[in-house]
């Protein structure tokens, strides 16, 4: 009776949350047909997709239109992330997200353009007044583009609650009937994990994959598990719409054992200060090592992540002497194509063949505790709830060269590292860092520097030595040609790169006065329009000064002609 209330009352919630949403207020944010590239609460590195992806026909320069009237709240302009986007609040509660756009609209533009200049920066986060940007249903706002963390021309697209900025799955809001989708969800592998110390699957300590065969309905069968103790189960799956290459995330996957309900998860929506925990919720040691996200349906150590519901033992199965089990999951789109597999369990106290060879090390860390390691000048401080699991934690120093873990290991929220350095000069500390060393790549990490003692915060486990640059940044032209009438171009380009420390700044004058690059750092670009009205008739003289993170400098000095005449 107490899991046949459970259903009967979950039933109608799972209704009413996809219901209580407007689905006729919006239209789509394209005007073409719509194919996805991503999913909603898709698994990305350190994230859960936080909206959809929408293909723009491999290109760029698609038309992007506001799904409801509304005004511009917020514009963001970032080298990384969502790189150009906008944000409109609607009038019912909700605001749309568009990111990594192309440009803006003429009327945006303008609005944008007197916050560089005012602000003086590329980089800006703004949030306009209600009364600036007020945009209508179906108004072009922007064109699409690749701009950012993107790795190909899409459109981002989310909708939030604009009270809480909770992320929700736009299929709530109606873009489910644009999309066709009668596909199956895939079941790639499942995984077996031994929990407890006695735990054993299939003579084994270490988790293990499960082959599984389908059936002639769609639906999955594992060969049986022979196992004793705490046992886990882990599925790899992916979705694929109608006309939809791409492999995609799927919307709910849930489990029972024995007919009652034993983990669900549900991509519905969620606040960003969730999102990091899908370190815990994946395999992530298996991901690092192997490049495959399989999805854990059990909670070794209870995490805070509310897209999640589990039984009394966290989806958790003992297995005890001469009893079975049936596990069954199931796995579903928003469209309601689901797939499943049914996986028979059973005790056996077969001798152990394939050992758990976890390294023990002198540096025990509970997840709980604070801790403090030291060794030749060089400290880690682990604030408790860094990690989401207690482990054995890998601290070596040798020849200057800090061994913290590995990168296969989760960080959930920043540690401290620490090198103190007595032989480096006053003189010389600026141009030192601490950088983390892989495959022979330096990378920098924001360091402090207070006397002898170079300190970073980082959510990075790996390798990590003090480094010096004293190298400057480089400055290329593109399309640039000192003392050349450029009357007939719309731009000029360069491109800045840094080979140690990375680019930390870059700035622009024309006849003394600041002007806007925009810059890729994906091409190392940075471009200036002439539209920005700012090239006076004849001789202009150019200056870009660009800084690297330890302030080593380069300066370019030039000078073109150009006429403004027709």
């Amino acid at each position: 009776m107490k899991y046949l209330f459970y259903f009967l009352f979950l039933a109608p919630m799972m209704v009413f949350s996809q219901n209580q949403y407007p689905k006729e207020d919006f239209i789509p944010p394209l005007d073409i047909p719509l194919s996805l590239s991503g999913t909603f609460g898709e698994l990305r590195s350190n994230h859960f997709h936080s909206g959809i992806d929408f293909r723009t026909q491999q290109k760029e320069g698609l038309n992007v239109i506001a799904v409801a009237d509304g005004f511009v709240s917020r514009i963001k302009i970032s080298t990384f992330g969502y790189g150009k986007a906008i944000y409109i609040t609607h009038p019912n509660g909700y605001t749309s997200v568009y990111g990594h756009l192309l440009k803006t609209s003429p009327k945006i533009d303008a609005y944008l353009k007197k916050q560089h200049y005012a602000l003086e920066s590329f980089e800006i986060d703004i949030f306009p007044k209600p009364e600036d940007l007020i945009v209508k249903q179906g108004e072009i706002i922007a064109l699409s583009g690749n701009t950012g963390g993107s790795g190909g021309p899409h459109l981002h697209f989310e909708y939030r609650d604009t009270k809480t900025e909770k992320i929700i799955n736009p299929f709530f809001f109606g873009l489910d009937t644009k999309v066709k989708d009668t596909r199956i969800p895939v079941i790639n592998e499942i995984v077996v994990y031994p929990l407890s110390e006695d735990g054993l699957v299939n003579q084994s300590q270490i988790p293990i994959q499960i082959p599984i065969s389908q059936q002639k309905d769609g639906s999955y069968l594992a060969t049986k598990v022979l196992a004793k103790g705490e046992i886990g189960i882990g599925v790899n799956t992916y979705d694929q719409s109608d006309n939809n290459y791409g492999k995609n995330g799927v919307y709910k996957i849930s489990s029972t054992l024995d007919g009652k309900p034993s983990f669900e998860i549900t991509f519905d929506t969620f606040s960003y200060d969730e999102t990091r925990y899908i370190n815990a919720y994946i395999d992530y040691h298996r991901y690092k090592k192997m490049n495959q996200r399989v999805q854990k349906l059990f909670l070794a150590k209870k995490y805070p992540l509310s897209l999640v519901s589990s039984n009394q033992n966290n989806g958790i199965i003992k297995v005890e002497n001469n009893l079975s089990h049936i596990y069954k999951l199931e796995v579903s789109d928003y469209h309601g194509n689901k797939t499943s597999v049914t996986i028979p369990i059973q005790y056996s106290n077969q001798p152990i063949k394939i050992l758990n060879k976890e390294q023990k090390t002198n540096y025990f860390v509970k997840s709980s505790n604070d801790y403090n390691f030291t060794k030749d000048n060089i400290s880690v401080f682990i604030p408790e709830n860094t990690f989401y699991e207690d482990f054995y934690l890998n601290f070596e120093v040798k020849d200057n060269v800090l061994t913290l873990q590995d990168d296969a290991t989760p960080v959930h929220s920043n540690l401290n590292i620490t090198f103190q350095n007595d032989s480096i000069s006053a003189e010389e500390r600026e141009k030192y860092f601490i950088a983390t060393l892989k495959g022979g790549k330096i990378t920098y990490n924001t360091t402090k520097i207070k006397e002898h003692v170079f300190s970073t915060w980082t959510r990075n486990l790996g390798q990590f030595q003090l480094v010096k640059d004293n190298v400057a940044p480089k400055i290329k032209s593109i399309n640039f040609q000192e003392g050349k009438w450029l009357s007939k171009q719309n731009n000029l380009q360069f491109t800045i790169t840094d080979d140690l420390s990375g680019i930390k700044s870059y700035n622009g004058y024309l006849n003394g006065k600041w002007i806007l690059f925009d810059y890729d750092y994906k091409s190392n670009k940075i471009v200036h329009d002439f539209s920005d009205n700012l090239v006076i008739e004849g001789r202009n003289e150019l200056k870009i000064v660009i800084m690297d993170n330890v302030g080593n400098s380069t300066i370019f000095e030039s000078h073109f002609f150009r006429s403004q005449k027709p």
